[in-house]
């Protein structure tokens, strides 16, 4: 089966889309373009299916290359035939390429390699034809050297018919099958550990078919095995097993067969079921990581898409007890303007002088809203910044402090703030996220944003990749201000990357800001391609060409002149008039490179032109009598925000420390499979309060009320 095949019918997408989604991208385009402006190629395939052609194709090329690793290998020990290599050239995943492999693997010394070595191997061809009725007989005539016995020589031929069976394609598809369908995990905690591992406790005496794992609980086995407080065995019955091998290997009734019986036992045991449990751990840690990470993937995106407050002058307050709170003052335009430190808790307490100054620099710096950091001291924070009379109304938020910590001690942050300190670069951030948390969040390793599950364990290359699809996904979905975005921004853009991102920013201190798209075929490295990819994603604001500042391509620019031509207006008199837009006879404007996708897309831009997608913020009032867990009680109503979701349910934020869980049963009254149909990141929602464990700082929440 070729490549395009295969993936049509692993992703049930027609063939011909996927060729040509396959030619489009090996043609440099990227993922977002290809979704948003080649519909008519694609036959409107979306950006998922566009990135699951891309990962399955990139999977098929590996095994591709893997296939002819194994046939050079074979081959340079001249063991290559047609039927082994008909039989390498049809295996369709990694698993039956290796199986075909396995007897072929140059291997460590073995007892089977030994006992081969001690001249055996003909004594197993003899055992394992099942003929011979006297086996000791037929063993005597192998001993000689380091082989004393008749005993001796048959225990090195069952080696070798271990080994000969654990290297059969069929046995171990029985074997990995049972595995399948009937191994269960079984935890038990190691003697002494039970106070270290008390996080652990519910692992402590487990057992669950591993069909059954969630993947939360496979990851949480393997770590609490991995930390040293449990030992976690993976099995089928094994007796099930012996006994379906025996019934396939074993068919005769003399000695011969019951030596043959030894070694499938033997070969069970010591080869087969160390090996296939190695890999039903590594299958079942393969699924659980891809669902860890689908789940990080989209509390990313919900992060990433988070509403902004919009460009606002902000104070940003980074609160703090002993060091005090870092207070920052940030222009409309995310400029740094004023910062220093205040003393409003103890142990200064020195709340006069903090409320003086605070009050002064929202009148001198025209501030309209206020950020608080929610972690050490936000809540008193909260308080004391409220109790404040301002010459104007103003809008306080709570904003999460994940990451800021790894930003400010970041190379980007010391890049952009090289002659301040990690606290006033924290204190930016928090302000910066809260304006637009897009362009702030691209400066930070997405595993530190504090919205992962089991983060630290899933494959990491893996990780990485998907929230790298999942930040340029983002970025291109709401498009970028080329006269305002960062370098960090910028990189996610379609087409770009680092190097040109850098050549942007470096033209626009050259040459000022750009005024029309066309400017960015100047910039160095910015060829036709990378102009094709990039130019619709990036805004040029107040340029002469109102579609400069909108998601129509520039290859699309003929097509909106010669409708606002028909219609005897101007294109910037076309933009956002409606009732002009819907007199439009699309019909007349197909053309061979236009389909009817297009000039949709087209005029849902025309209508609304560079919408941010993104809603406003809201603002949230937690209950004032909350301070710290203590004040928690069970039976209270209390308004909170979804901080993170996971396969178990989600966690919500009521205004103290420590968050609350609503397990997945309590999110609503009707069985759902995934929290994350029910409860989005950022989500503000009602809970109620079903149990406090103040000494181990838990809060059982539930919304099914």
């Amino acid at each position: 089966m070729n490549p395009i095949e295969q993936l049509s019918k692993e992703l049930n997408i027609p063939a011909k889309q996927v060729q040509k989604t396959i030619q489009l991208l090996e043609e440099g385009g990227t993922v977002p373009f290809i979704s948003r402006y080649r519909k008519e190629q694609t036959g409107g395939l979306d950006e998922v299916q566009i990135l699951d052609i891309k990962n399955g194709l990139e999977k098929l090329k590996e095994l591709e290359k893997r296939k002819l690793t194994i046939i050079k290998a074979i081959d340079e020990q001249e063991l290559l035939t047609d039927e082994i290599r008909g039989l390498i050239e049809k295996a369709s995943s990694l698993t039956e390429l290796e199986d075909i492999y396995l007897p072929f693997k140059k291997k460590r010394k073995t007892k089977a390699s030994e006992a081969r070595e001690n001249g055996l191997e003909p004594l197993a061809k003899i055992i394992m034809a099942q003929n011979e009725e006297d086996v000791k007989r037929a063993a005597s005539r192998f001993v000689k050297g380091k082989i004393e016995s008749a005993e001796k020589a048959l225990e090195g031929a069952r080696y070798i018919i271990a080994e000969w069976i654990s290297e059969r394609v069929s046995v171990r598809n029985i074997v990995r099958r049972a595995f399948e369908k009937q191994a269960v995990a079984k935890g038990k905690v190691i003697k002494g550990k039970e106070i270290a591992g008390e996080k652990f406790k519910d692992y402590f005496d487990y057992s669950e078919p591993t069909h059954k794992l969630k993947s939360h609980r496979t990851l949480a086995l393997l770590r609490a095995e991995n930390e040293g407080f449990i030992r976690l065995k993976m099995e089928p019955d094994e007796n099930y097993v012996l006994e379906q091998l025996i019934e396939k290997l074993k068919y005769g009734y003399n000695q011969s067969s019951e030596q043959v019986e030894l070694a499938i036992k033997d070969s069970y045991k010591r080869l087969l079921k160390p090996s296939i449990e190695t890999e039903h751990r590594n299958t079942l840690k393969e699924a659980a990581d891809i669902q860890a990470i689908a789940v990080f993937s989209e509390n990313l995106k919900q992060l990433l898409l988070t509403a902004p407050v919009g460009q606002k002058r902000i104070l940003a307050l980074d609160p703090g007890f002993k060091s005090g709170c870092k207070l920052v003052c940030l222009d409309e335009n995310g400029e740094l303007v004023h910062n220093e430190n205040i003393y409003p808790h103890p142990p200064q307490k020195d709340t006069a002088m903090a409320s003086k100054k605070v009050v002064s620099l929202v009148e001198r710096y025209k501030i309209e809203i206020i950020a608080i950091g929610n972690g050490t001291a936000s809540r008193e924070t909260e308080y004391f910044i409220k109790r404040l009379k301002f010459d104007r109304k103003l809008q306080v938020f709570m904003v999460s402090e994940d990451g800021a910590s790894i930003y400010s001690a970041s190379k980007v942050a010391r890049e952009e703030f090289p002659q301040y300190d990690v606290t006033v670069r924290g204190a930016v951030s928090i302000g910066r996220r809260l304006m637009d948390p897009l362009a702030e969040l691209v400066k930070i390793d997405p595993k530190s944003v504090g919205v992962g599950q089991y983060q630290h364990d899933v494959n990491q290359t893996m990780l990485k990749n998907s929230l790298d699809d999942v930040v340029i996904s983002c970025v291109n979905k709401i498009g970028v201000n080329v006269n305002t975005a960062s370098k960090y921004l910028l990189q996610y853009v379609s087409g770009l990357g680092e190097t040109t991102a850098q050549n942007v920013l470096d033209y626009r201190k050259e040459n000022g800001d750009f005024t029309s798209r066309s400017q960015l075929k100047k910039v160095k490295r910015m060829g036709d391609k990378a102009f094709e990819q990039s130019a619709a994603f990036l805004r040029v604001s107040g340029a002469k060409n109102p579609l400069d500042n909108s998601a129509v391509h520039p290859e699309s620019y003929k097509v909106v002149m010669k409708m606002a031509k028909d219609l005897k207006v101007t294109v910037k008199e076309l933009i956002g008039n409606e009732e002009l837009i819907n007199s439009i006879q699309l019909a007349n404007y197909l053309n061979s490179i236009t389909g009817m996708a297009t000039l949709n897309d087209i005029v849902a831009e025309l209508k609304k032109p560079s919408q941010d997608p993104r809603e406003k913020a809201k603002m949230l009032e937690f209950d004032a009598s909350l301070r710290t867990i203590a004040d928690v009680k069970s039976g209270m109503e209390l308004n909170g925000i979804v901080t993170n979701v996971t396969n178990f349910g989600c966690f919500v934020d009521i205004g103290i420390k420590e968050n609350g869980l609503v397990h997945i049963s309590n999110i609503c009254d009707e069985y759902i499979s995934n929290p994350a149909d029910k409860v989005k990141l950022h989500q503000h929602v009602k809970v109620r309060v079903m149990e406090v464990d103040v000494d181990r700082k838990r809060i059982g929440l539930t919304m099914n009320f």
